[in-house]
């Protein structure tokens, strides 16, 4: 078969948020690249993910020019609850911290991205099909993969993987030199998204004796509400009443009784992780987003965790490109990950602190309670998880 070999100077594997964020970044400073993605444009749209944005994320759409609709349609909060079955506990984010956090789907942000791209010059390779990494250890790695029936390769100088956690991106660095740490929670998030008002008009964490739920929405008009179960439950077995039964019980008679139900636009369960790749770095390739790291949904970190990695990415690939500092990338790897494993404990412990885990007994449950009394009472408490919630400076 013939190949169709093309050049350019960054290959971005991946075009979710991640992808596409990078992608961008790099065409505004003059630096060419070229983003490839294994499905159609369809189905990244289709993904349902996160949806609270921190002031660094928005800032990076701002800096772009694409946060005309982002500021119409987004909502600004300046705090959120944390729920105990008795009490609620608001961290007011905005008198601890100055800034706030914006309600924002990842899907209308990966909408702005990708409708971007065509007048902005940004190439993106839909439904690019057995996708493979080659020769990255080198100064001349290259890229390939089949459309329409015809095998492509693109030569680059650098290319960067975010492609999730089950991507290529990863599986290409050598065993011997990458490490995984990784934590499998024992119970899954089981979600439903519906044209109904939100409960709340900020999110809440509740801890039930029944498990954790959480309260959340996209729109004023459009709602997420999850709670926690086992990894052995079926979606099929969750009609969307139980659904709603279940989360009146676990947030408690007052968002009970603000609660409007509705039939489900999608219903999912999700697995828990937390996880971290080192380096994120290796030769002429570097990791952004899940394929490098996953925490788990408690706290909202994930869109926001690869957003950081891509601001560190673009300012190291500009850097590289545009004044040939080669220190620039390869100090790429120790940046991003500091960041990364202050979320992923913020996200681990706010998970902990919210979830009833099945191997804890009496001294566990007390120590949560001794927890959120702290919480409830300290301010010093609180402006640590303003701090966290609202973005860690990058």
């Amino acid at each position: 078969m013939t190949t169709t070999t093309r050049r350019t100077a960054v290959a971005v594997i991946g075009a979710g948020p991640a992808g596409l964020l990078l992608g961008h970044l790099l065409r505004a400073e003059g630096v060419d690249c070229v983003v490839i993605e294994r499905q159609s444009a369809d189905y990244v749209l289709s993904r349902i993910r996160a949806g609270v944005l921190e002031q660094g994320t928005v800032g990076l759409m701002e800096r772009l020019g694409l946060d005309a609709r982002l500021k119409a349609e987004g909502l600004p909060h300046g705090g959120f609850n944390l729920a105990d079955g008795e009490r609620l506990i608001r961290i007011d984010v905005a008198a601890l911290t100055g800034q706030c956090v914006t309600v924002y789907g990842q899907t209308e942000l990966t909408r702005d991205l990708m409708d971007a791209a065509a007048p902005r010059g940004l190439e993106v390779i839909y439904e690019a099909g057995e996708v493979a990494l080659h020769d990255i250890d080198s100064d001349a790695p290259f890229v390939t993969y089949a459309r329409d029936g015809l095998a492509q390769r693109i030569d680059a100088r650098i290319i960067v993987g975010c492609d999730g956690f089950h991507g290529p991106s990863r599986q290409a660095i050598p065993a011997s030199v990458g490490r995984a740490f990784e934590r499998v929670y024992p119970f899954g998030w089981l979600g439903i998204l519906a044209d109904v008002a939100p409960c709340n008009h900020e999110l809440i964490y509740a801890n039930h004796e029944r498990g954790f739920a959480l309260a959340s929405m996209r729109s004023a008009t459009r709602s997420r509400y999850y709670v926690d179960v086992p990894l052995t439950e079926r979606i099929e077995d969750w009609s969307d009443d139980r659904i709603w039964d279940e989360l009146a019980v676990r947030l408690g008679p007052e968002a009970a009784a603000r609660m409007t139900r509705g039939p489900a636009i999608e219903k999912s369960i999700a697995p828990l992780r937390s996880f971290v790749f080192e380096p994120m770095r290796h030769g002429s390739l570097l990791l952004c987003g899940d394929s490098a790291h996953i925490v788990p949904p408690t706290g909202a970190k994930g869109l926001n965790l690869a957003a950081s990695d891509v601001h560190y990415a673009a300012e190291a690939l500009t850097a590289f490109f545009r004044h040939n500092d080669a220190d620039a990338i390869a100090g790429y790897s120790a940046r991003a990950l500091a960041r990364v494993w202050k979320s992923e404990r913020f996200s681990w412990s706010l998970t902990k602190l919210m979830h009833r885990f099945p191997d804890d007994g009496p001294f566990e449950r007390r120590m949560q309670v001794a927890e959120l009394d702290y919480i409830a009472s300290s301010e010093a408490a609180q402006r640590a998880i303003a701090e966290n919630y609202v973005g860690l400076p990058v």
